[in-house]
């Protein structure tokens, strides 16, 4: 079981792993989404995008992290490892999530958005760091409690059908 687990953990980090490198392959513009307000009217006033355009990726980004998240995971916990009823779900989606949400915390954003300059949109370096302290805590939150609270509401609605 564990074993699974791990490998399902390893899946969605790739799945994480290849919305980035999709979306910043013709420049970390293409993720500005991610960035705060100020870098995004930024890239906008640099002519690197428009506000149309970043409204576009928004969508696109949303449903290529939120599709593994709300479908895939289910499906390989009930699917693949055949969990039954709510805690059994709940607490291997949330090793899932949240060691998906800890990949994102340690490689991409400390490491990759913060230590390289993959990240780095020219014209913007003023503005880094591009993850501000109070936007670390945010996501710190949701990675250790906002993950496991989808985890139990995708599992009670499983659980009730």
């Amino acid at each position: 079981m564990m074993g699974l687990l791990i490998i399902e953990s390893i899946v969605m980090c790739f799945a994480l792993l290849i919305v980035c490198v999709v979306g910043i392959a013709n420049g970390p513009a293409g993720l500005v989404v991610f960035y705060e307000d100020d870098v995004q009217q930024r890239v906008i006033e640099l002519g690197y995008m428009t506000r149309q355009q970043i409204k576009k990726s928004f969508k696109i980004t949303s449903l290529a992290l939120f599709v593994p998240m709300f479908v895939f995971t289910p499906l390989m916990v009930y699917g693949v490892n055949g969990a039954e009823g709510f805690w059994e779900g709940f607490w291997q989606m949330s090793v899932i999530l949240v060691a998906s949400g800890l990949f994102d915390r340690f490689f991409i954003d400390w490491y990759w958005v913060g230590k390289t300059k993959a990240w780095i949109i020219p014209g913007t370096e003023d503005l880094r760091p591009y993850i501000p302290k109070n936007v670390i805590i945010r996501k710190w939150i949701a990675t250790l409690v906002a993950n496991p609270l989808i985890a139990a509401a995708v599992a009670g609605l499983v659980s009730l059908f």
